[in-house]
């Protein structure tokens, strides 16, 4: 990610606090296993100071760029705006990787009152006629500069970023767009802090053992191990994904899977200082006005134009092919459940939200005799690891090493030496896998630095996965679900993608490609989960060691598509509903419930809970980078069916189907066009074929 790039995502300002230049960790090289960040030394303390430096450093390295009298080159000017800004990176990738993953009040806190200034920073460059004005000339004469083609790409990126950031608007417009931006980055800082304190708010206390009726051991051990570490006796469950789905898929008791329900669908929405209705309708209309200012109808149309969809009425035609291809599907798989439901409990049931996981469950265990607790004894983290881990040696070589010698930011935190066949380094992987407070909810992959080559050394990245699975309780190791496995294969799909560049520049490099082409490494790793011959590689029991039966196997590829229409369905709709908020050409005060009801209305298959909010906690769309790119996750899925049928047709290990993939998509990052890196994998373009065949729509 270029160094202006990033400071357009992560807006900050500075607040002051002293500390000394030998005691503050960020000022000097680090003295670490591979440079890695020395978390052991780091304070809450020493950002502010190192936030102010970095600053400060970076603007004069932009102003001797400006004020260079020598004629604009791609060296002067592109290379080394490129090569600008260490300092600020180092602060930057530690604390806000530390905010999402090991966050507490203070961290928050600060986050809160250092918005402006970094917003001012990043304007001060996007808005720097000057500096503009050389990037301009390097960018109109790229095609004429016996340029390579990694530089052209380069130049073009850069130069977009300053004309997507209003580097062509005028002096009056400028303002407007500093003070626009402003207001965006403070409004999608409030809505991620206030998702993640209203999940962490909550939980619920069961100490009546008849309210546990249905419950398995695994959830039950969970709920003690999560009551006494709040101090609690009982069983208690929260709103992270490991407690939340455990009790929704498990529980007899409708009622309290009704308030657990409820507690999840109206977060942030209820009012109090948490509420998130005020900031989903200033971002909305932050965002559009911002887009206007630029030219622009909407935002999606601002935000679409560097994505392969190019605009929007790409991203509703995938979204209307699939919920035409699906919809009949899905309709026969509710009402499938409503039969199975009904002739359950002996009397006719109308399936609420709060059912669907509930009896969905109950009916796949009924029909292929399989459920998460029959899986859960085969998928003991370490196991997984190793699986996991393995895939990545049988296809490209590489293999994980611990290595204790790297500071971790949290004592559950490990890290890992990544090296190839030949054991050069290759990458440093820091793993974090269980929910706590301070870190938020979902999935993530980041890096704390990426690759790049700089007078012909090749710097190698340092990277994180960050989930939230099931934890150890104290009778058993941590048994993972068939969908945390899932999870866990899709994250370490991107870590790849940021392990393996192989790039010049690293704002380039890895996952830094168009947001619609960024879910292809991470998602085409799941497809390996259904395969027999991969699972027989790691899902041991972890009592017995024995392998996974062969029938078990079996009923997990049975069971793949097993409510895959209405899983396509929910997915589509969160994408109608992005696409709703970010197609709206004129600024207005919506009721939110309403507004999403009606968006997600055309592939609405369960009865609307009027209470419920999804945009106030959408944090993918509002506070992430998935803006107007929500249908990402689909049209990846088109791309990843496409490009494992490769797999499947040569061989699901085959080392030279994974060389080119490696070689054309994961290495290559941003420096050519998405689709002329898949075709160069593929041979031809992607259609949705693979993907209807892959689920059973079409033989």
């Amino acid at each position: 990610m270029s160094k202006i790039l990033f400071i357009q995502l992560f807006f900050m300002s500075i607040l002051i606090s002293p500390t000394s230049a030998q005691t503050n960790p960020f000022y000097a090289k680090y003295n670490t296993p591979h440079g890695t960040p020395p978390f052991d030394k780091i304070k809450t303390e020493h950002f502010v100071p190192a936030f102010e430096k970095g600053i400060e450093e970076h603007q004069k390295e932009i102003d001797l760029i400006v004020e260079n009298s020598e004629p604009a080159t791609f060296q002067n000017t592109i290379e080394a705006m490129e090569y600008s800004g260490d300092l600020l990176d180092k602060v930057s990738n530690v604390f806000f990787n530390m905010l999402s993953a090991d966050s507490n009040d203070e961290m928050m806190e600060l986050s809160q009152g250092l918005s402006p200034k970094l917003s001012e920073h990043g304007n001060n460059i996007n808005l720097n006629e000057k500096l503009f004005k050389k990037v301009k000339n390097v960018y109109e004469n790229r095609l004429t500069s016996d340029l390579n083609p990694e530089q052209i790409r380069l130049t073009e990126k850069v130069y977009q970023g300053f004309e997507s950031s209003g580097a062509n608007l005028s002096d009056k417009d400028k303002d407007t767009y500093r003070k626009l931006s402003m207001k965006l980055s403070k409004r999608t800082l409030d809505f991620g802090q206030n998702n993640l304190k209203e999940t962490i708010k909550y939980n619920m206390l069961l100490t009546d053992e008849a309210d546990l009726a249905g419950l398995p051991e695994s959830v039950l051990d969970a709920a003690v191990a999560k009551a006494k570490s709040k101090d609690k006796e009982g069983w208690m469950f929260d709103l992270s994904a490991p407690s939340y789905i455990g009790f929704m898929k498990y529980s007899t008791q409708r009622n309290l899977r009704e308030k657990l329900y409820m507690a999840y669908n109206t977060k942030n929405v209820k009012g109090g200082e948490f509420d998130n209705q005020e900031n989903v309708q200033e971002i909305v209309k932050l965002r559009l006005e911002i887009a206007k200012l630029l030219g622009y109808d909407n935002f999606a149309a601002y935000a679409l134009k560097h994505r392969m969809a190019k605009n929007a009425n790409s991203v509703y035609d995938l979204l209307n092919q699939l919920s035409e291809a699906y919809l009949p599907v899905a309709k026969a798989e509710v009402d499938d459940i409503k039969k199975f439901a009904s002739e359950m409990e002996g009397k006719p049931m109308d399936i609420q939200p709060w059912d669907w996981t509930f009896y969905a469950d109950k009916l796949k265990d009924a029909r292929f005799d399989l459920n998460d607790e029959l899986t859960r004894p085969y998928f003991e983290l370490e196991n997984v690891k190793k699986g996991v881990f393995g895939l990545a040696t049988d296809l490209y070589g590489l293999k994980f090493v611990k290595n204790n010698e790297i500071p971790v930011y949290h004592s559950e935190v490990e890290a890992f030496d990544v090296v190839d066949e030949n054991n050069n380094f290759v990458a440093v992987l820091f793993t974090d896998f269980h929910p706590r407070d301070g870190k938020q909810s979902g999935a993530w992959m980041t890096s704390y630095k990426g690759q790049f080559m700089k007078y012909g050394i090749d710097s190698r990245p340092h990277i994180s996965i960050v989930m939230n699975f099931t934890r150890p309780t104290d009778s058993k190791p941590a048994l993972l679900t068939f969908d945390e496995v899932n999870t866990f294969l899709h994250e370490f799909g991107h870590a790849l993608h940021g392990m393996l560049a192989k790039t010049t520049y690293e704002s380039l490099s890895g996952t830094s490609v168009y947001r619609d082409f960024v879910e292809l490494p991470s998602q085409i790793m799941e497809n390996w989960l259904v395969e027999k011959e991969y699972l027989d590689k790691f899902a041991f029991h972890y009592q017995t060691g024995e392998k996974m039966p062969v029938e078990l196997v079996q009923k997990i590829i049975d069971a793949s598509n097993y409510n895959v229409g209405y899983g396509t369905l929910r997915q589509l709709s969160f994408g109608y509903l992005d696409m709703a908020w970010h197609t709206l050409d004129k600024a207005e005060t919506f009721d939110i419930r309403q507004f999403e009801q009606k968006a997600m209305q055309p592939v609405q298959l369960l009865p609307v809970v009027p209470e419920a909010s999804m945009s106030t906690a959408f944090g993918h769309i509002f506070s992430g980078g998935y803006a107007a790119g929500y249908y990402s996750y689909k049209w990846a899925e088109v791309l990843d069916a496409d490009a494992f049928s490769v797999f499947k047709k040569n061989g699901i290990f085959n080392k030279e189907t994974a060389q080119s993939f490696r070689e054309n998509i994961l290495e290559k990052g941003n420096t050519a066009d998405p689709m002329e890196l898949y075709i160069k994998f593929k041979g031809s373009e992607p259609t949705v074929s693979a993907l209807l065949e892959r689920t059973g729509i079409t033989q």
